[in-house]
């Protein structure tokens, strides 16, 4: 009878018990096991159309299958850039709401903090408080000082990394690895991996391998679970296993031109996008101007890149295989999503392309850091068909595949979703599958309201959509989507001008309509700007990094 009440309290938002050595976190029912477990898998820096069920050209069959006995949204959307989607994703609210508009090196004021505020919660605080185990591994990039890490934002078991992770082979600098609040690994070109000693260190398998001890020590435990899982791949520098690489030999001779008319046709096929659909220009070189030379180290950087994604894949392949072999698979929701469109950094080549070539590639195939990069033009080609890339607000930037399996639920799979969606959507989804509550206030803070909704619905019947109304802002790239309008502006500080575009049958933001709807501008503008008041948006601080 006593844990009894103790659960209903802990659902209902009764009992605020957050910290790791709270009892009332281990005290759940047998019954609680029939509640869905959630599991997050979140890639970084991943074009809209890199993988194969969104058109892509690199070989993902784990991911592809999730897509094939599940549901795939076509317009949902991320932020942008890696620490605002964290944000966003694990609090439900807008970054800047979360205080964490930009990134975590610098502190800007209420909006840009380098961290959480207190005046949210994450998922894992909510789920923990309704009985949840909570895990994660990998990189966590909301918070690195002490006092901001995962484990003091509601998640019980942590391994990872704090900080940014430019790296797959060593431990950087200032980047340790932490299982729990411990320091494990510290910085070193040969780091040990503990779970499989005879193995390499490769960041997304060690993740992977994490995320498996994680669930493997959850089925002990008759709470359900919730997993995140947030890879660095692919983001760069360029470093991948050499049978990863060997698949992609010789792939990508006929250069990204070629690639993204490929794309687009396999996206008409699978319904992605509309028939209208065109690819939209390009400011890339043609391939066919350059040299021999110059084709060929380029193919070969877009090969290591689709290696990453290929690693990653067969990554995602364990988890799936362990949630089966711990029959947990089919009372499972397992979500996958990039935090931001593809990285045009390092130039129109990438990162030191010259200097780092096929030739002296043994020198600087765990180099880290800036060595490498694909560079603007094959970014382009893995947004395709879409304007512009990471750290931008048009589509390029913030357009995210996003996948949905839950066999219990989702029991017709292959099918799209076409309602418009963000990540501040799925906290309010977590707490739905869960039976959850989001609190008013949380510790002694006040909390705000969330600025999602659940995609629950969705999920049950993917033939809804409602109407959405959603506000982005990074470096001053800003934009609002209303319906089917979308304004949006390379620089709200300046008041420049606001591009207006029509995204219900096309979004490659090609035909700017603003100066036949002045009336309409001028009212999402309007809103925007209300918005941006509101959740301490603007200005902009001059003196950016």
């Amino acid at each position: 009878m006593i844990r009894f009440l103790v659960l209903i309290a802990i659902i209902v938002g009764g009992l605020d018990c957050w910290h790791s050595d709270c009892p009332l976190t281990a005290t759940v029912s047998a019954a609680e096991s029939q509640r869905p477990n959630i599991v997050l898998i979140m890639a970084d820096d991943m074009g809209y159309s890199d993988i194969g069920c969104y058109g892509g050209e690199i070989q993902t069959p784990n991911i592809d299958s999730l897509a094939e006995n599940g549901l795939r949204f076509t317009q949902f959307y991320n932020t942008g850039r890696c620490c605002p989607t964290r944000a966003s994703l694990l609090t439900g609210l807008y970054p800047h709401e979360a205080g964490l508009g930009h990134m975590v090196y610098r502190d800007r004021g209420p909006g840009y903090h380098p961290y959480l505020n207190r005046q949210c919660v994450t998922i894992a605080e909510v789920l923990r408080n309704a009985g949840y185990r909570t895990m994660m591994t990998g990189k966590w990039h909301v918070g690195h000082r002490s006092g901001q890490w995962p484990t003091d934002r509601g998640f019980e078991h942590f391994y990872g990394i704090h900080i940014h992770v430019d790296s797959y082979f060593k431990v950087l600098v200032g980047c340790p690895i932490y299982h729990n609040d411990q320091l494990v690994i510290p910085p070193t070109a040969t780091p040990e991996n503990t779970l499989h000693s005879d193995q390499e260190w490769y960041t997304t398998d060690v993740f992977t391998d994490w995320s498996l001890r994680f669930l493997e020590e959850a089925a002990d435990d008759d709470r359900p679970f919730f997993l995140y899982t947030a890879y660095n791949a692919p983001h760069w520098p360029l470093e991948a296993p050499e049978e990863n690489i060997a698949n992609y030999r010789g792939k990508y001779s006929a250069g990204w031109d070629e690639l993204r008319a490929e794309k687009l046709s396999r996206m008409k096929q699978l319904e992605l996008v509309t028939q209208e659909t065109t690819l939209s220009p390009s400011e890339c070189p043609d391939w066919d101007s350059l040299d021999d030379k110059e084709r060929a180290e380029l193919a070969f950087r877009r090969e290591i890149y689709a290696a990453q994604i290929e690693r990653m894949d067969q990554n995602i392949g364990r988890i799936v295989a362990k949630l089966r072999e711990l029959d947990q698979l089919d009372n499972t929701l397992l979500l996958f999503l990039s935090d931001n469109g593809c990285c045009a950094e390092g130039g129109m080549f990438g990162y030191q392309w010259q200097e780092n070539n096929q030739n002296n590639y043994a020198e600087w195939r765990k180099q880290s850091g800036r060595s490498s990069s694909q560079g603007e033009a094959w970014s382009n080609a893995s947004n395709t068909p879409f304007r512009m890339h990471k750290r931008w607000v048009h589509e390029g930037g913030i357009a995210t595949p996003l996948i949905a399996h839950w066999p219990k639920k989702i029991q017709v799979g292959g099918k799209l979703s076409h309602q418009v969606g963000h990540v501040v959507d799925l906290m309010a989804t977590c707490i739905e599958v869960a039976g959850a509550e989001y609190p008013e206030t949380f510790s002694t803070y006040s909390i705000k309201p969330l600025s999602g909704i659940s995609l629950l619905p969705n999920l049950l019947d993917p033939k809804l959509a409602n109407e959405r109304t959603l506000f982005w802002e990074h470096e001053t790239h800003s934009a609002i989507r209303q319906g089917d309008w979308k304004l949006v502006t390379l620089d709200a500080t300046q008041d420049e001008a606001w591009e207006l575009y029509d995204m219900s049958s096309i979004r490659t933001e090609t035909d700017n309509v603003a100066d036949e709807y002045p009336e309409r501008v001028q009212q999402l503008k309007q809103q925007w700007n209300s918005w941006a008041r509101d959740s301490n948006v603007l200005p902009w601080p001059k003196d950016r990094e």
